[in-house]
């Protein structure tokens, strides 16, 4: 019996070589590479993307609640959408973090573009960038107390909404 194995991935063996001292690992899904880092050696590798292969855009920055999902081992996973501008390859890089500790070290440093993604991030999941040079909430009003987009905050909300003052154009 024959068992055929798949072909290496250039890219994945391009930044596999200068990310040896790392834990990291690849997935692939729909074309798009996934590489999964640990907490403690997110500004590293980042650093080492950018500096080392050309990653020099930050284009995204999201997050995903894994409360509900089956399997699932950490709550948390943030999510970061770098390009290499000159070869035009796109790369998804990974974090799993839980609570109560939903520090990662900002990217702000690295990318300028980190600035208003993390407030986001913040905003919606309660997830903290250390070092962000600007870090209060974006979206929503400095008093709100909750983060909308966790899978556990109730649908219909929980009032906070009907307890600020309406803010008119000519106020904001």
């Amino acid at each position: 019996m024959t068992v055929e194995v798949p072909p290496s991935n250039p890219l994945h063996n391009k930044i596999d070589a200068k990310l040896a001292g790392y834990k990291t690992s690849w997935s692939e899904f729909c074309g798009m590479s996934r590489l999964t880092v640990a907490q403690p050696e997110l500004q590293g590798v980042m650093q080492t993307l950018r500096d080392q292969l050309g990653y020099s855009m930050l284009v995204d920055v999201t997050a995903v609640d894994h409360l509900n999902t089956p399997d699932a081992k950490d709550r948390f996973e943030v999510v970061y959408i770098l390009l290499d501008v000159d070869q035009g390859d796109r790369l998804l890089v990974s974090v799993f973090i839980n609570e109560p500790n939903l520090n990662l070290v900002s990217m702000y440093g690295l990318w300028k573009s980190a600035d208003w993604l993390e407030r986001e991030v913040y905003d919606m999941f309660g997830i903290i960038f250390d070092g962000h040079p600007n870090f209060k909430r974006l979206l929503l009003p400095q008093e709100f107390a909750s983060f909308p987009l966790r899978k556990d905050y109730p649908v219909q909300g929980r009032g906070e909404r009907h307890n600020f003052p309406v803010i008119t154009r000519a106020e904001s």
